[in-house]
């Protein structure tokens, strides 16, 4: 098993700094597997489809997160190796536009239905960029395979 240290350098006053930012990867489409996080990737939406547009029932009671509206889209997208559902929320939903190229930071992988479903919960990043120079490969959905829980008993 291979170890990885973190090494600190110390200030001009003799406190120790923090240590510095890794670089991020970026992974390919392709490459995504069931119950995997932490991906960062750019990709191309091809297209946006509202679940779930939701007000908030007592708009004037509360205050805060609970009082905007829930709004849901699933969207696909994809890069040169292969395209997968995304789940956008809330925020997200706007910067998912059709012919958008995003980047995608902290990634998860969601399983909903037996099939992978890309989102970015509240600890990643939406990040709207330049258009991709890059086609994508739309008959390679990594969405559409089927996954099931098996069991091993020893």
């Amino acid at each position: 098993m291979a170890t990885t240290t973190t090494t600190t350098t110390q200030q001009p006053d003799g406190t120790p700094a923090k240590p510095g930012l890794r670089k991020p990867m970026f992974v390919k489409v392709e490459s995504l597997k069931p119950g995997t996080n932490g991906h960062t990737l750019v990709v191309k939406v091809l297209s946006s489809n509202t679940v779930l547009n939701k007000k908030p029932r007592h708009s004037m009671s509360f205050r805060g997160p609970q009082n905007q509206n829930t709004s849901i889209s699933e969207c696909l997208v994809g890069d040169e190796t292969g395209t997968i559902l995304f789940t956008a929320r809330n925020d997200q939903v706007d910067m998912m536009k059709p012919d958008n190229t995003v980047i995608l930071r902290n990634a998860k992988i969601d399983m909903f239905k037996g099939s992978m479903r890309l989102a970015v919960d509240k600890w990643g990043r939406v990040e709207v960029t330049e258009p991709a120079t890059f086609e994508v490969k739309e008959d390679n959905n990594l969405s559409l395979i089927e996954y099931e829980l098996v069991n091993v008993v020893e």
